[in-house]
């Protein structure tokens, strides 16, 4: 979209100029600056939007839950080149959303969920507002890491993008600092849950870090970035051989997509108990992508549950919406979490997460 607000005001600055073809080269620099301004204006935008969504957090989820936002960090940008520079090697700073349940005693010991959001470039929104709520009304403690490359923190943050990479140690970051700096979470009840990208992150967390988390549930996981390439358009392939990301296509690295594809990396997976949910009517992450996954995981004789849902409405948010069906897709995640995890008041059937999600 801005490329073609930049062409648009471009022609017209030519048009108005009355400048002929040979002599349109200087004005190059003028098309430039019109790109950097409305690039520099959509980051303004993001952040203006973050600010009014962390006022609606305390709105919709104040009456169940302590909510704060932690400055934390994790670790340094993984391709920075001058190594001279200063501040070179430095951890990269980010925020982390943490949601408490309003009753919380002290004196317990809680569950923790860690819930990396989705999106190449996103952010933790209220769009999570229900699942937060179900979640902590059953008694988890909940982390959102607005890890690197999140939108509404202005174009810094937006570039230190790491898409399957050091993205996911941001997320592994988050749930230490929970574990290290409240006495009341339970260590040896963590669990990590997420949806696409987040769903990447999950999988990825588990791979590297088994011995931290007791069971996982990844959804719709964006699964195999090789074959994404492939079927997404060039807008979308272009946000990975950006400058400041990946730097190559598929094309001209696939080893380095391949390290960062979930479906090529379960030999690392462990015995974490783990839940998979994709969609066959999926507008996002194509079913091909988790399939492969699933498929692959079978191939390693990896132990772990699954289910291919068969064109439920909603695509990509299927389970996520506040839609009757969704929620009892969600009870199913909520028991799969309850197991490993033991909430103090677990949701069982469609009656329990009513009240817990939606106060009625």
């Amino acid at each position: 979209m801005r490329n073609v607000i930049a062409f648009i005001l471009f022609s017209i600055y030519v048009s108005m100029s009355g400048v002929s073809a040979q002599e349109q080269t200087p004005v190059s620099s003028e098309l430039k600056e019109i790109r950097s301004n409305s690039e520099n204006l959509e980051h303004r935008l993001d952040r203006l939007e973050k600010m009014v969504d962390d006022l609606l957090w305390y709105q919709k989820l104040g009456d169940v839950a302590h909510i704060d936002k932690l400055y934390i960090y994790g670790p340094a940008h993984w391709n920075d080149k001058n190594t001279t520079a200063m501040g070179y090697g430095n951890p990269i700073k980010f925020w982390s959303y943490t949601f408490f349940p309003k009753n919380l005693d002290v004196s317990k010991k809680y569950p923790l969920i860690v819930l990396p959001h989705g999106g190449v470039h996103a952010d933790f929104t209220t769009y999570y507002t229900h699942i937060v709520r179900e979640l902590v009304s059953q008694g988890y403690v909940v982390v959102a890491a607005e890890y690197r490359g999140s939108t509404g923190y202005g174009k810094g943050h937006y570039q230190n993008i790491d898409y399957g990479g050091l993205e996911v140690e941001d997320v592994f970051a988050s749930r230490n600092y929970m574990i290290e700096n409240y006495s009341f979470i339970d260590k040896n009840r963590v669990g990590i849950m997420g949806w696409s990208h987040g769903g990447l992150i999950t999988l990825m967390n588990i791979f590297d870090h088994p011995e931290a988390f007791q069971v996982a549930f990844a959804g719709v996981p964006v699964s195999d970035l090789i074959s994404r390439m492939g079927y997404y358009t060039d807008e979308y392939r272009d946000l990975y051989s950006a400058s400041y990301h990946i730097g190559q296509t598929a094309h001209e690295n696939v080893q380095e997509y391949r390290r960062r594809s979930p479906a090529w990396n379960v030999h690392k997976f462990k015995n974490t108990p783990l839940l998979i949910h994709t969609n066959t009517s999926d507008d996002d992450v194509n079913v091909l992508e988790v399939e492969h996954l699933i498929k692959s995981l079978k191939a390693e004789g990896k132990k772990f549950d699954y289910e291919i849902f068969q064109s439920v409405p909603g695509g990509h948010s299927f389970d996520r919406m506040d839609t009757r069906e969704a929620k009892q897709i969600r009870i199913k995640i909520y028991q799969h979490l309850a197991k490993q995890l033991k909430p103090e008041k677990p949701i069982n059937n469609l009656n329990d997460l009513q009240k817990a999600g939606y106060r009625f």
